[in-house]
């Protein structure tokens, strides 16, 4: 199987052409599951990208794709030429990495996400500091929910991304940035918010305002509440923090947070949750589907060390 030169796809960093442009958009399309998807990750015309898979297929004389309702997915021999090829492209941009490294500077371009309440802690400090120490990084920022983060790591979209986690226990790729107490949020002057801390056995029988299922803190609190033998009464489903608290200020029920409200909105009051004292983990992920390159680490550790200064 002839890997040839060719040139990276849009969005990668300019580096040596070691592994043929079609074997990577290969990659992307088993990533995405889709041709349309993977044009528009790659900002490239969804022909090109069926002309290089096209192309593929006459040159290993098989089909590598079958299509169904929802994409594409590998054929049998697309199957057995998936972990190779991979294991090539890893290995053709940790080379590529070290030739840029013996310029210098880290160089190419590192994709972030961050999820909205990082945003104003993050995304400022981190452009500046990327800017005026790594003059050869280009940052991308995105910004998400963490289940969407979560998916985008996955899929390949995003290097590494701050994410929320239930638990302490963490993948072998992912490093602790903070630790967050949850906390009950509902109407200014309500009473039982006055003492700044409640006991989570005064959950029973409220209202709450909590995430649908599958959210992993809506199982999380399920399943605390059948080990503490309470009721936890759910009188909204929200999936996102900042409609949690319009509902928790209208009267609606009280919203479970992982902090107060940003800029204390007055309408709204908060206690902490103790006995036990509940936690969500802000941890940094990064993505098993995109190779780690040396603006990659760099960046990582840049996050890391500026989540210890917070």
């Amino acid at each position: 199987m002839p890997l040839r030169s060719g040139h990276p796809p849009p969005g990668h960093a300019a580096s040596p052409a070691i592994i043929e442009l079609r074997w990577l958009v290969f990659l992307r399309v088993v990533a995405l599951g889709s041709l349309s998807k993977t044009a528009a990750a790659l900002d490239m015309p969804q022909s090109m990208v069926s002309r290089h898979i096209a192309q593929l297929e006459q040159q290993c004389g098989e089909r590598l794709f079958r299509r169904t309702g929802r994409g594409v997915v590998l054929t049998e021999v697309g199957e057995q030429l998936l972990p190779r090829i991979a294991e090539l492209a890893a290995g053709a941009e940790r080379l590529a990495d070290d030739i840029r490294s013996m310029r210098g500077q880290p160089v190419g371009e590192v994709v972030v996400g961050l999820l909205p309440t990082a945003v104003a802690r993050y995304a400022g400090p981190l452009f500046a500091a990327v800017r005026a120490q790594m003059p050869g990084v280009r940052l991308h920022l995105s910004e998400g929910a963490s289940a969407q983060l979560d998916e985008h790591l996955r899929e390949g979209r995003l290097d590494m991304a701050i994410v929320l986690r239930e638990e302490t226990v963490l993948a072998g790729d992912e490093a602790l940035l903070a630790r967050l107490p949850l906390h009950m949020v509902g109407p200014a002057g309500d009473p039982l918010l006055q003492a700044g801390e409640l006991p989570f056995a005064a959950l029973d029988g409220l209202p709450l305002v909590v995430p649908g299922r599958p959210h992993l803190l809506r199982a999380r609190l399920d399943r605390l509440g059948a080990e503490h033998a309470l009721r936890l009464g759910v009188a909204v489903e929200v999936d996102s923090v900042r409609l949690q608290y319009e509902v928790a200020a209208a009267g609606g029920g009280y919203a479970i947070a992982a902090a107060p409200p940003p800029g204390q909105d007055l309408r709204l009051a908060a206690a902490r949750i103790v006995s036990p004292m509940l936690e969500r983990f802000v941890v940094l992920a990064v993505s098993p589907r995109r190779p780690h390159t040396r603006a990659t680490r760099a960046v990582q550790r840049l996050i890391c060390t500026m989540a210890e200064g917070l």
